[in-house]
């Protein structure tokens, strides 16, 4: 299976990206194909709204975006990965989704299968539910498959993180995919 890894952590060494490392590993282990995209660190702009893409594009931004749509278009499966933001998913990994409208018909015909990877450093039980409604909200509208959610309560630091069951649960849901 070919799937695409969409990083949304300004901190490259962070809790999130150490649960992307691992997922990867374990997917990798069992012969998936990844590509991975740091929305933190490329050059992609914001979407200007000028809807000249049609919603099929091409998007008149000649940016990183365009490997990543290539990617997702190719793709049987994307992971969004991100630390928690004010109880949201970084600007950075927003704004990678928010330019998904210049292929926005294609993308939604692909039925693609998601998943969500997200650390946050509180442990209370409502931490996630904002996230978690948008990104129900994103798979409902664009005709994806969730296949799972991992979400890393307490995981305020890297060091916290590594103590945790997380980056196990992470490599073992990557091996789990089939």
């Amino acid at each position: 299976m070919e799937i695409t890894v969409l990083t949304g952590s300004p901190v490259r060494d962070g809790s999130s990206n150490l649960l992307a490392k691992e997922f990867i590993r374990g997917a990798e282990e069992v012969g998936h194909e990844i590509r991975r995209f740091d929305a933190a660190h490329s050059d992609i702009h914001i979407c200007s709204g000028c809807v000249a893409c049609g919603y099929e594009g091409p998007c008149v931004q000649q940016d990183g975006m365009n490997a990543v749509r290539e990617s997702l278009l190719g793709s049987d499966m994307v992971v969004f990965v991100t630390p928690l933001y004010y109880y949201g998913m970084t600007a950075q990994l927003k704004t990678l989704i928010d330019r998904f409208c210049s292929f926005n018909s294609s993308l939604n015909r692909r039925h693609l299968r998601s998943a969500l990877i997200a650390v946050a450093w509180n442990a209370d039980d409502w931490t996630f539910d904002a996230l978690m409604a948008h990104y129900n909200t994103l798979v409902r509208y664009l005709n994806f498959r969730d296949e799972g959610t991992i979400l890393g309560y307490g995981c305020g630091t890297p060091a916290m993180t590594m103590r945790s069951t997380y980056p196990k649960k992470a490599f073992d849901f990557g091996r789990s995919l089939r």
